[in-house]
């Protein structure tokens, strides 16, 4: 019987580093993660529905909303490669501006995406007492695939 609550913290995002080769790279700092999936509806009422409104669904889009705390090397103070990726490409233009993205549950679960995706990135945490952090925004460039999850048990 299902008698656990998941926990709102099991997704973790990765982000493709790769120039031709896919090369994932895990997005740490993630506090807040909304992955969504909005409909397109059109009317499609007609005399046979005996008044009664009808719909249907012609488009989807995907789109992430996440809050990330941006992190560094203590040492060097560079910033994390996969949060920088999704900085510059925030920056870009065209192919530029593109980034390739997975998500999934961390505990194996079946619930694993991937697709191209565009950011927005702004500054959250801005106050002198605040500890930086970064609202991204991914807005699905095209179809949202189902993957295999990569931290699925092999059977």
């Amino acid at each position: 019987m299902e008698t656990d609550t998941a926990l709102a913290r099991r997704y973790r995002m990765d982000v493709d580093l790769g120039t031709g080769t896919v090369t994932w790279a895990w997005l740490p700092g993630i506090n807040d993660f909304s992955p969504k999936v909005d409909q397109t509806q059109q009317a499609s009422t007609t005399y046979d529905d005996d008044g009664w409104a009808d719909q249907t669904v012609t488009e989807l889009a995907w789109s992430i909303e996440a809050t990330i705390m941006h992190r560094c090397h203590p040492t060097t103070k560079a910033f994390n490669a996969a949060q920088e990726k999704l900085r510059l490409a925030a920056e870009q233009f065209a192919s530029g501006a593109k980034v390739h993205v997975r998500w999934y549950d961390r505990d194996g679960r079946d619930e694993a995406y991937e697709g191209y995706a565009l950011v927005k990135w702004e500054r959250d945490g801005t106050a002198t007492d605040d500890l930086d952090s970064i609202k991204v925004t991914l807005t699905g460039k095209g179809k949202r695939v189902s993957i295999a999850n990569p931290l699925a048990e092999e059977g």
